[in-house]
């Protein structure tokens, strides 16, 4: 029988870290990596030799990165372990890290994700089996049908669609880690490059570089730091599953994130309407909508009227990718999970500046990677 995290000890957030994320840059991972790390490391007030445990996330750098990165902190002899799951890579290495944590085994272990662009061949491409559509169904068609599908069904408009990039670019632009930090109308994100469908450039995530990293902590862990309690973050639920057969037409994402996200907030014992923030996998902004109604946070075929009140603003009932989200923020892959928590645990802390959603107490962030999978993590502020 599964046995949720509540049956082990509690695991905390001590330390969060980011490079900002941004376009293809000469700067090595390396760099990027190890200013996210030691920005966490600071705010944990811990040194690298505190650190019992290394998880590093990367979807993109190929064989073992980690190590030549870690080397400049010091050679510490740490168990370092690689994490390579798509979109959710960052995701799957902060619950791995977490899970060391409940279970006993250290007291203090980091998470780390970094990328940068790279031409990397998809493992189901090398599998030996042919795939009928190849090249012929791009991302943005994908999400551009079930925009449609959407549509079709609730009477969506492309304003509807396009609201949704338009609240998290004006998030994202209040934020200093965020790749996109510019505002853009309804009007200019209807009027810009069109991808498939509804669906413009400004409604798809930019795929960029950056790094983000967490310090996790046991109750003896955050003793030994001489950790300020009120800034503590527990990490109630962690739910990871794959897809399945659904007898669904809304698409395998969001029946997989329904099913994930109420695995996670059943174990958290916490409902939809008790979630004050909320970081989501907005690759394209269709996601938000189908994603926050399958989370629970309103009925399907809501989601339009509830963003155009400014019930997902921050400030509203709940504020949804108050980073910026994938839109914005960006989406470098390895540490986008990451990032969702490092925003997550500021919002939580009352620590994010120029954006920060008012009485923020519990939070979830949702991945969904290629495969697919999905990772949901529910946090809550413990003072």
């Amino acid at each position: 029988m599964a046995r949720t995290l509540s049956a082990f000890r509690p695991v905390f957030v001590a330390g969060v870290g980011l490079h900002a994320y941004q376009k293809y840059s000469m700067t090595p991972y390396v760099a990027l990596g190890l200013a996210a790390i030691r920005e966490a490391l600071a705010d944990a007030g811990a040194h690298w030799g505190d650190v019992e445990s290394a998880y590093v996330a990367s979807a993109l750098l190929g064989m073992a990165p980690g190590r030549p990165m870690l080397r400049h902190l010091g050679a510490s002899g740490l168990s370092i372990t690689h994490v390579e799951n798509a979109s959710a890579s960052g995701s799957s290495a902060f619950r791995l890290a977490a899970l060391e944590v409940a279970a006993g085994h250290s007291d203090l272990v980091i998470a780390v994700g970094v990328d940068k662009p790279a031409m990397v061949e998809l493992g189901a491409r090398q599998a030996g089996l042919d795939m009928l559509e190849r090249e012929r169904v791009a991302a943005f068609t994908h999400f551009a049908l079930l925009a449609q599908r959407y549509a079709d069904a609730y009477g969506a408009t492309p304003e509807d669609f396009a609201r949704v990039a338009a609240k998290n670019l004006a998030n994202g632009a209040r934020n200093p880690y965020a790749q996109r930090r510019e505002v853009k109308s309804v009007a200019e994100i209807l009027a810009a490059t069109a991808l498939a469908g509804f669906l413009t450039s400004p409604q798809s995530c930019p795929i960029g570089e950056g790094a983000a990293a967490i310090v996790l902590a046991s109750e003896d862990g955050l003793k030994r730091l001489r950790f300020e309690r009120k800034r503590a973050v527990r990490l109630l639920a962690s739910s990871s599953r794959s897809e399945r057969l659904y007898d669904d037409d809304g698409g395998f994402d969001a029946a997989l994130t329904e099913e994930t996200v109420r695995d996670a907030l059943r174990d958290a014992a916490i409902a939809p309407s008790a979630l004050d923030v909320v970081e989501l996998h907005d690759a394209f902004s269709v996601e938000e909508l189908l994603y926050v109604e399958r989370m629970g946070l309103c009925d399907p075929g809501d989601a339009p009227r509830r963003l155009k009140a400014g019930h997902f603003d921050i400030g509203g009932e709940v504020a949804v990718s108050a980073s910026g989200g994938l839109i914005a923020m960006g989406h470098p892959l390895g540490p986008t999970g990451l990032g969702q928590i490092a925003e997550i645990t500021r919002q939580l802390r009352g620590e994010a500046e120029g954006r920060q959603h008012p009485g923020a107490k519990t939070g979830l962030a949702h991945m969904v990677g290629l495969g697919a999978v999905c990772v949901t993590h529910v946090l809550q502020r413990d003072a």
